[in-house]
């Protein structure tokens, strides 16, 4: 075991909220450790836990610091969590003088590998990580959460429609949103990425009246990105050159990909490149099917590249936008200007004054291609919300996918 000294050199406190019971022994230690969340720190304990003094550390080093944020993160033992939460820790993502406590969801049978990340954490050493909590009840672990990410989803099985898969995750995430609605801080900001992750945003915020409905997000900053790469590929431009590239509607095959709006060192795209046959055709199809493609390449799905959009979308909300940009995110649809329906989580483009809150950008340009792209995406949404009215209190409607088109984006289940 290692000594109290040592682990305090390290300023991070690991502890567990919820193990799965095994014996009567086992069951008392969880029953505790789930106190410990209401309970001043020092009652935690388990093989990860630590105690320490703020009021130790280095002042040189923490006199800048913001008060730490509370960070919840399901699907915490998976590959995507495998990336993501060393850059959480390490302040690549809220920044350098912002301390972050990780509250990591997972389920019985990955709670062994959790305790694994949560060892990794602490050998690390992020001064910046002053905890972490690991457990498998959603209620304990988005207490008082500032942020929840929830990127763990059920995988599709053999023979199942997006329709079984969109009530089978439906069903998750209300669950989860119940949990966020009682236990989560009143402004916590929610970034789904587990898929549907439209539709599941939309269930998780529709269960969770309690929270700000602008507060939740569905990750289509990967599509943002994969765009980006595209339009720096065919400009024979670095990307750092692009901007101003947004995804409309849903994360699937539907998704609409903006060129008309998008510029290359300042230029309008569509006159840097001039190939309407490549922008409509290829460049759509390309960013849409880029995870399939990945993963022919090596066999694996895009844990590593997600894991930095699902960063790049956290620092989009915490960093100003630079003038004329924007960034994308499935947001409400409530009060939009470009006349899709309301009640639907949606990708739009969007800016941020750097202070997590957000808004739509009102001056896009649609011409007559990429406002028929936009209702389709539109419909495919509309429909998806009928398959799981019953998970957000409407009646009398009727799933209508059953047996059409699969537009899961591939790569992903």
């Amino acid at each position: 075991m290692q000594s109290l000294q040592s682990k305090q050199a390290t300023g991070l406190r690991v502890r567990d909220a919820a193990r799965p019971s095994r014996n009567a022994n086992l069951t008392a230690r969880i029953q505790a450790h789930a106190n410990a969340l209401a309970v001043p720190k020092e009652n935690a304990f388990g093989v990860f836990r630590l105690s320490y003094d703020i009021q130790n550390e280095n002042k040189e080093l923490t006199k800048n610091w913001k008060k730490t944020i509370r960070v919840a993160v399901t699907g915490a033992s998976g590959n995507i969590s495998n990336h993501l939460l060393f850059m959480l820790a390490s302040g690549e993502v809220y920044g350098k003088d912002q301390p972050i406590a990780l509250q990591l969801l997972g389920s019985e049978r990955s709670y062994a590998a959790m305790e694994g990340v949560a060892m990794e954490l602490e050998d690390s050493l992020y001064p910046l990580l002053r905890e972490v909590v690991i457990g498998i009840k959603p209620q304990e672990i988005f207490n008082k959460a500032d942020w929840a990410l929830m990127v763990g989803a059920k995988p599709r099985g053999p023979g199942m429609e997006r329709a079984d898969l969109l009530n089978l995750n439906g069903e998750v995430f209300q669950t989860q949103g119940r949990a966020l609605n009682e236990a989560a801080d009143a402004n916590c900001k929610v970034m789904v990425v587990g898929n549907p992750c439209n539709t599941n945003a939309l269930i998780a915020m529709e269960n969770a009246p309690r929270l700000k409905r602008r507060n939740f997000h569905a990750l289509t900053r990967l599509d943002e990105n994969r765009a980006k790469c595209q339009l720096a590929l065919k400009s024979g431009r670095f990307y750092t050159s692009v901007n101003r590239v947004a995804i409309w509607g849903n994360h699937s095959t539907t998704q609409v990909p903006d060129f008309l709006n998008a510029k290359i060192n300042g230029v309008p795209a569509v006159n840097v490149i001039r190939d309407d046959q490549w922008f409509q055709n290829d460049f759509t199809t390309t960013v849409s099917q880029r995870g399939g493609s990945l993963i022919k390449k090596w066999g694996k799905s895009s844990a590593a590249s997600t894991a930095v959009s699902i960063a790049d979308a956290i620092r989009s909300l915490v960093t100003p936008t630079a003038p004329g940009d924007c960034f994308s995110s499935g947001v409400c649809s409530d009060g939009n200007t470009y006349g899709v329906k309301e009640g639907l989580n949606f990708s739009f483009p969007c800016r941020s004054t750097g202070d997590g809150s957000y808004e739509i950008c009102n001056d896009f340009i649609l011409d007559d291609w990429l406002r028929k792209k936009i209702a389709a995406t539109e419909e495919e949404l509309v429909k998806e919300r009928a398959c799981v009215s019953h998970l957000i209190g409407l009646m009398g409607e009727s799933c209508d996918i059953r047996g059409a088109v699969d537009t899961t984006v591939p790569g992903e289940n």
